[in-house]
């Protein structure tokens, strides 16, 4: 193996950096329309991202990638956009007439990894997130090896390949000549980190020391942090103790009710329970948070409030494990058939070797755990919203089921199940994701100063996450007539105008001639 992974890390990370070293890069292509001097986004309703209600219909003007107005241009009632107070095209200059569409920020998924071995072509997994409004993401790991990523990231950045803007963190210890054993050696690899160009460290665990001096010189040097708590290591470092000591985001939920268990100071094993074996850690995973002190206890409030007050962010993850609560539905979302490759659709099979496969005998009895454990998980979310927390939208995809693009906008849904209100969805995914990244200055709503970064369709999100999804939504017309409606029209990122319809349209084609290759067909688990 190329690269030495501290003993602290799953396996699953082992196996992914071994594959993902064959990943294809993206093609240099320029795709898109512009950037031009001077971008016009005519009469659209705006949903600006910061928890304020949509407005419209309003005028965009976007000048060198920079949005230098937003102007008021008449009612909100079809043909009645006025002419008198809008701004004049410039030559040179591009307009879009989006009355009756509506206007948000691009999405920040905040946990993105880029492809491996269950999806090693980038372009496939860049144009599926950019097809779903995703324009800045947060690669955890950099499984692909750092130097790979800033290649991506530095080319996305100059817009030379068709690609959400990147930051790479890396996992830690990954590149050290030996495991990392002491604080020493924990400071010395954060630097080393900082100076190969990373944006920040993804941590699944370690000795309390060697946390403590790695998070805290992290925070001292100016990145950012996130963290699975992995359970061999939580019993005696959880989310709090990482928050205190500076870690930026908690990813999924792993260290919180740990935090909070009640009658014990570890999760309840079963005696006959191996960490390595898959259907065991993920069966009792599900049962984590009935151990836990309940919803609003004192115990409880007391952990909330103290990552309350270090302006900690919660990054949950919900979709990548919906498929633990309901199986059948994960495995049977209807656009696996279009736009999932066959290499993904094999990893995704039950096995004992591939991360996130883990279902050799999972049925009611382990939804139903599931079910319980997720109503609490979102309890506990939802509520640290309420008081003013930080909570951003995340997908981690693509394993259980979960496909890039189409994996985040059901975590956005999931948002709302947890009871955010669409517009506080529509916050989690753009402004909070941008500030948890250090990015709000730039990105994340749509305010004069920002950059260009814009998602645009011609259905009202709020009514329905769902017309966001490439597939759009199910609709019964007047004529009784049944169509699909939404999917986002245009991509916009860094002024430069996507289709988002021709992206999913080359991930279709990229699916296609990969399925030509070997005559695959799509079949659900044991069927011959």
């Amino acid at each position: 193996m190329k690269k030495l992974i501290q003993t602290t890390l799953f396996i699953f990370s082992i196996t992914l950096l071994q594959a993902q070293e064959k990943m294809k890069k993206a093609p240099e292509v320029k795709e898109g329309d512009g950037p031009y001097t001077q971008l016009i986004i005519r009469g659209v309703t705006m949903i600006d991202g910061t928890g304020a209600p949509p407005v419209g219909p309003v005028d965009i003007v976007v000048k060198n990638n920079r949005i230098v107005q937003i102007a008021a241009v008449g009612l909100p009632t079809p043909g009645m956009a006025s002419g008198s107070n809008r701004t004049k095209l410039e030559p040179g200059g591009k307009e879009i007439d989006c009355e009756g569409m509506y206007l948000l920020p691009g999405f920040v998924d905040m946990h993105g990894h880029i492809g491996g071995g269950q999806a090693p072509i980038a372009e496939y997994v860049f144009k599926l997130w950019m097809a779903h409004g995703i324009t800045t993401v947060r690669d955890p790991g950099s499984g692909n090896g750092l130097e790979w990523v800033l290649d991506q990231k530095n080319k996305s950045a100059q817009n030379l390949i068709t690609a959400p803007r990147i930051k790479a963190y890396v996992t830690f210890g990954s590149g050290a000549k030996e495991p990392i054993r002491t604080p020493e050696q924990a400071r010395a690899w954060v630097n080393d980190n900082k100076m190969k160009g990373a944006d920040g460290i993804k941590f699944f665990g370690a000795s309390p020391d060697v946390m403590e001096a790695a998070l805290k010189e992290n925070k001292r040097i100016g990145l950012r942090s996130a963290c699975h708590h992995a359970q061999t290591g939580v019993a005696r470092w959880n989310v709090v103790q990482s928050a205190s000591a500076g870690l930026t985001t908690m990813e999924h939920w792993y260290g919180l009710p740990e935090a909070m268990l009640t009658e014990s100071s570890i999760q309840n094993y079963p005696l006959g329970y191996n960490y390595a074996n898959e259907q065991h850690r993920f069966e009792e995973a599900g049962r984590l948070w009935k151990q836990a002190a309940a919803p609003f206890t004192p115990k409880w409030n007391a952990v909330l409030d103290t990552l309350l007050k270090l302006d900690f962010t919660l990054d949950p993850t919900f979709d990548t494990y919906e498929a633990t609560r309901d199986l059948h539905k994960a495995r049977r979302q209807e656009w696996h058939e279009t736009y999932t490759l066959p290499v993904l659709w094999d990893f995704y099979q039950p096995s004992r070797v591939a991360h996130g496969s883990f279902w050799f005998s999972w049925g009611t009895e382990q939804e139903v755990a599931w079910k319980e454990n997720f109503r609490l998980w979102m309890t506990f979310v939802n509520e640290y919203k309420n008081r003013g927390g930080r909570v951003t939208a995340g997908s981690d995809n693509a394993f259980i089921f979960q496909l890039y693009g189409f994996g985040y906008i059901r975590e956005l849904e999931l948002l709302r199940e947890a009871g955010f209100h669409p517009i506080e969805v529509i916050r989690s995914a753009t402004l909070y994701g941008a500030q948890a990244l250090g990015m709000d200055k730039e990105v994340g709503s749509v305010e004069i100063g920002k950059l260009a970064d814009f998602v645009i369709l011609d259905q009202n999100p709020l009514e329905n996450l769902q017309v966001l999804y490439g597939t759009g939504a199910i609709k019964l017309m007047d004529d009784n007539s049944v169509q699909r409606v939404g999917g986002v029209k245009y991509t916009v990122k860094d002024g430069i105008i996507y289709d988002a319809k021709k992206l999913l349209a080359d991930v279709k084609k990229i699916v296609d001639e990969e399925k030509a290759k070997t005559g695959f067909i799509l079949k659900q688990p044991g069927v011959k």
